[in-house]
């Protein structure tokens, strides 16, 4: 499982206004962050990579949205 959430330190908004708002609202319930099977995660930013904007952030919040592994004891699943 992976969990991909907003990462509020990328302040472009490019991506955002670029489709990824679209995108992000498409996997997600509103919540700044989401828990997905790791080939949809992995799928998703992939299609999230290519909208204009998404390496627009400094060296420590590169992309608007930051992935992460999920354990299966993470009390979020």
């Amino acid at each position: 499982m992976t969990k991909l959430a907003i990462d509020h330190e990328f302040a472009s908004r490019t991506w955002w206004e670029s489709g990824g708002q679209g995108l992000w609202d498409a996997i997600s319930d509103g919540l700044g962050s989401v828990v997905l099977e790791d080939d949809i995660a992995r799928s998703w930013l992939q299609q999230a990579s290519l909208l204009p904007g998404w390496d627009e952030g400094p060296e420590y919040a590169p992309h608007p949205i930051a992935s992460g592994s999920v354990g299966e004891d993470d009390p979020e699943l």
